[in-house]
């Protein structure tokens, strides 16, 4: 098993598995960015916290769109500054 590959319940109850493709911090809070490995309907990236307990890590949901809209912010700086704009790319 990969280092960078998780598996997630969806609100279905199905398992699948994605890749974190990205950790970045933004405001003093680590955050993770997963892409699904199945291809489907569903294939945008997903942001989570990386929050830690008595196990480890764990993958916590974003529930704050402000917050969501900070990660977004902070991941498009840096794929400008490396150059990886996409949205850019689409059109």
């Amino acid at each position: 098993m990969q280092e960078n590959i998780v598996n997630l319940i969806d609100e279905d109850g199905i398992e699948r598995e994605f890749e974190i493709i990205l950790t970045l911090e933004a405001e003093g809070k680590e955050y993770a960015i997963l892409l699904p490995l199945e291809e489907g309907e569903e294939d945008e990236a997903l942001v989570f916290r990386i929050d830690k307990d008595e196990e480890g890590d764990v993958l916590v949901a974003l529930e704050d769109d402000e917050e969501y809209q900070i990660v977004v912010d902070v991941y498009n700086t840096l794929m400008e500054e490396e150059g990886l704009n996409y949205e850019d790319d689409e059109n």
